[in-house]
Order: structure tokens, then sequence, then C-alpha cells
């Protein structure tokens, strides 16, 4: 069955001389950051960098249609405007011939240098390092143009410690990247290309021309009748009567094909339908080939790791380190140490869990990623019993209580779009909507983590969901100032080559630099998923292991008990 027809959707849009060079750039040019930081403070740094002037005002067509029914206020186009404009990601020169396979990047004919210390003094706690990447194409060539998506790390493998950097493209085949130095003795450099700049643009055109790359189906039932029928954000109407399913409550949009012989209201079930194939052509699979250009190491010219020293006295302060700024914490003998902020407790046994939680309501709304925290809890807290309501095991939703010290947990999906096992239709609550039905206060804490299930859509479509989400939690704010709002953002997965063009990196970061930017003047905590993963010597993996998963309860934790009334061993 063909799924290209959409309506709605429109058309979008020596090395050593090299560093000196860099150095010592006085002309403007155009950085952007590949924001494994909250983009404002990565903004702060950019700005405040001898290596770059001012950033050019960019206007970006929409690239689909709005749900007809819910159109945003002029606000909000505003707003979303320049939040997509803030992430624009550098594209190849306007009217450059697509390359061949050898003319795109090549991580093995690529090298990164670190440049030397100020005044040749060596490194020191509180400096900062910095590594320049020249990458070369296939044939060996220097890449003339930016768009890479690298990721950096700095790592010690005697001590357990890491730290993610920060990128910046220079749009000309030079990137450099920066580290804070938070401990003593050796730091290994490591960077990754993980998609060549040709790759994200396949990826680009995916996002906004083939949201349908993943489809789903609904199950109508009237008695002994049934019918399936495909459904998504997004249907050409030319291939049927729909059912318009969007929510009256948040304006999420969801459509179905209308059965045959059902109405619209016999809806019983919801379930992924699957993925959509041969996507790309011949020529374009070639830049996902694993081990060869995705998720790739780049070598070093000559050493990768340093040494450093002890910090000095009147060494740079948190406060104006713009790298530091950017950096929400590191790890340290396999534990998560976060910069600033709450103080992150140790929450190594049941007893200081329930502590914490006694007389707590906590409810979780979100992803699979999210319903591991609700799994960890529960294994690690033999008092909390989990409540039969004999939901399928994956999707929920589910509920657990410690009736000795008052503690309910609970875990709901968010609505559409969910790639999942059939579910009731009945149990598809939206998140906003399930905000409004909490009274909230400081008994109760709320934790979202929303992001791996829209990356296949416009990001205007995510961008949509978060504000309703938004709203609810200023909402519930509003009349329950004392409720503990934390979020969870987007991680790195495992390398997956099919599995590129439905989750990846790039469209995981893109929604997670969004994630921030929407809630950025909301009374919200956040668990920084992301640093805490790419910072960890353990594989990235979609769905992190337990080791990563503690330290992000942990965190969730701190947070809950930071009014000091709810005592805990702080590390």
């Amino acid at each position: 069955m063909s799924r290209t027809v959409w309506k709605c959707v429109l058309s979008a849009l020596g090395l050593f001389g090299l560093i000196v060079l860099l150095r010592n750039i006085t002309t403007e040019q155009n950085w952007r950051n590949h924001i494994l930081a909250p983009p404002s403070e990565v903004q702060n740094w950019i700005q405040s960098s001898n290596l770059t002037g001012g950033l050019p005002a960019f206007t970006r067509s929409r690239s689909f249609c709005l749900h007809p029914d819910q159109p945003p206020s002029p606000e909000e186009e505003l707003e979303e405007r320049e939040l997509l404009d803030s992430i624009d990601w550098p594209q190849p020169p306007p009217g450059s011939e697509p390359p061949t396979w050898s003319q795109t990047s090549d991580p093995a004919h690529s090298l990164f240098t670190i440049v030397p210390s100020k005044n040749g003094q060596g490194w020191y706690v509180g400096d900062q390092l910095e590594a320049v990447v020249r990458l070369h194409d296939f044939e060996g060539r220097p890449k003339r143009y930016g768009g890479d998506l690298l990721l950096a790390r700095l790592r010690n493998a005697k001590y357990k410690a890491g730290v993610a950097g920060q990128v910046l493209d220079h749009e000309n085949g030079l990137y450099s990247a920066r580290f804070p130095l938070l401990w003593e003795g050796s730091a290994q450099v490591g960077l990754t290309l993980v998609h060549s700049s040709e790759a994200v643009a396949v990826l680009r055109r995916m996002r906004e021309k083939r949201p349908d790359r993943v489809y789903f189906s609904s199950v109508f039932r009237r008695g002994n009748r049934s019918e399936k029928t495909e459904c998504n954000v997004f249907l050409p109407r030319d291939r049927g009567p729909l059912c318009n399913l969007t929510d009256p409550r948040s304006g999420a949009p969801w459509y179905c094909y209308k059965p045959k012989t059902l109405n619209c209201d016999a809806r019983y079930s919801h379930s992924m339908g699957g993925y959509a194939k041969n996507l790309i052509s011949k020529k374009e699979a070639l830049l996902f080939k694993r081990g060869k250009n995705v998720i790739v190491p780049i070598r070093a010219s000559t050493t990768d790791t340093i040494n450093v020293l002890p910090a000095r006295t009147g060494s740079s302060s948190r406060q104006t380190d713009p790298v530091m700024l950017a950096t929400s914490g590191y790890y340290y003998q396999d534990s998560w140490r976060p910069l600033g902020g709450v103080p992150m407790g140790r929450f190594d046994g049941a007893s200081a869990i329930t502590r914490c939680l006694t007389g707590m309501l906590v409810y979780m709304y979100g992803d699979s990623t999210l319903r591991q925290w609700f799994e960890y809890l529960l294994s690690v807290l033999p008092d909390v019993k989990k409540v039969n309501l004999e939901n399928p095991k994956k999707s929920g939703p589910f509920m657990a209580v410690d009736s000795v010290h008052n503690i309910l947990l609970e875990y709901r999906f968010h609505g559409p779009p969910i790639r999942i096992q059939p579910v009731m239709v009945s149990e598809l609550r939206y998140i906003a909507n399930e905000l409004d039905g909490l009274t909230g206060g400081p008994n109760t804490a709320v934790v979202l983590g929303i992001w791996a299930h829209f990356g296949t859509f416009p990001l205007e479509v995510y961008v949509q969901r978060l504000r309703h989400i938004r709203k609810a939690v200023l909402r519930l704010l509003d009349r329950a100032p004392g409720t503990a709002v934390v979020i969870r953002t987007a991680n790195p997965q495992e390398p997956r080559r099919a599995g590129s063009l439905y989750n990846n990196e790039w469209l995981m970061l893109q929604q997670d630099a969004v994630l921030r930017r929407m809630f950025k003047h909301v009374n919200v905590m956040w668990v920084d998923a992301w640093q805490m993963c790419l910072a960890h010597r353990l594989p990235h993996n979609l769905h992190p292991p337990r080791a990563i998963v503690k330290d992000m309860v942990d965190m969730m934790l701190s947070y809950v008990c930071r009014n000091g009334t709810r005592n805990y061993p702080y590390s």
C-alpha cells in the first residue's frame, strides 16, 4: 500500500596550523551548537566566544499544515517560529549538487587534535579542554561545509569518570569540542561521528515529508462485527473518509480511516501498525552503514589523552565559565554528580527511598523510558505492592501502593502516537488531561517523560503536544504551588542502521532542544538523561541500563525531597 500521498505535507527546505588559525579568526561566522546543554546557556557561550559573531535571522517556512480545528494563536505562531529557527541545523550550501557517496563524511579519514593549553602550562581542574576536528570524505579530501552530527565525551576508565562535551559547527568541515575538566589525573577525549551531514539531510527530509513511516491502526467493534483501519496524526483524505478522533480537551490531533460498516464511535483498541519500507534510495542507504559512517569514533592526530593537575587557587567559577554552565553534571566512581542546583542524595536502599516518599503521591506520565523508573522503584521497595489491574505488561497503566507508609506510585503511558501492542481506547489518556485531574500539593510529585514516539513527525507536532502539557503544568502549579514537577529529557540510543530512519540521535537531539525551551520559564526540575547517558561508560541504549536508571531516580527523589522536610543521606 502506498503511503507517499500526503496532502497536508509541504516541501521543506598540518592540523596545528588550522588550530592556530581557528583561534585567531575575527571574521563573522555561523556556529551551531549540537545542544548537549540548555540552549540558552550554550548561546551565551557562543556570543562570548572570540571565534564567532552574531547569529543571523532565519526565516523558516512551515513544513506541514496544522490541525484545521486547532489553529495556533498569533503568540503561539511566533513562539513556534522562534523556537524552530533557534534549533535550525546547518545544511549543504544552496545550489550545490548532491554529493556522491565518496564525497560524504568518512570518520576513518577524519582526525581530531587537542588544542595546547594556554601558555603551555598544562591543564588544571576547573580549566576547559578544547579539541578541533577536521572532517574528510572517503577520498581523503577536506569537507567544506558542516551539518554533521558529532558527539563528544571526556572520560577516565580508572576512576569510572566521564563528562559530556559541547560540539560547535564552524560550517566549513571544522568542528570544535570543549570539555570542563572536573577531576585530577588522566582524561581521554572521545569524539564520534554519529551521522554525516548528508545523512542528516535525509533524516530531515524524512521528518518533514514522511510522517507516515511509522503507522498505526485501530480496531472498531460492534457486537460480533469488527474492522481494522489505519490511523495517524495525518492521513490523506483521498483514500477514504476519516474519523476525526482529535482529543476535544487537549486538541491533540488523531485520525483513523472510517470503517466500511461501523461508525467512528465504535473504536475499540489502538496499536502500532508497522514501519513503512523502501523510504530511501540505494544511494541514500549507503549513508547509514553501521561501522562505516554511523556512530564511528574519530581518531586523534597525535594523542587523545591529557593529564589534569589539581585546581589552582582562584580558578574560574561555574558562574562565569560558559562550558561549566552548560554542563549539568558528570560521573565519578560510577556516580552522577550534578553541578549546581539541588544536591543529589544517594538512595542506596529501600529505607532511604521510603523515608523520602512517605506520604507521597507520585504520578509518572510518559513513554517506556519513564516506565523504567516505575519498575525500578517497584523492584527496590519491598513494602510497595503492585495493584493487579490486569493491564498489558508494557502499556499499563500501573499502580503500586505502600499502605504502611502511605506511598502511591502510578504510571500511565501518554496518548497517541504510541508504538505499542494493542491497548483499549479507554486507557488512552493525554497527559494534559491527566494533569488537570490532579489535586496537587506538597505531597504530590509529577514526573514527565515524553519524546521517543514523536521522532517521526514534524517538530510542529511535538511543539503542539508540549504546549498543551505546559499549559496543564502551569494550571497545576497555580492551584497547588507545592507540587514537584520533574521532566526527564531524551537520551541517545544504541546504533541500529535500520532504526536510524525511525529513531536516531539527530531527531532526539532536536526534540531535546525543543523540550528544554518549551519549559524554560516554568518551575520544573530536570533529569538530564542526555548528558547522563553520554557521560557514562556503558553503551548507549534507548532504554538505559539499570545503573543509569538508578542515578536518574536518585536525582528525581532529590528534587521531591528538596524542601528539607524529608531526611535522606546526601552524597
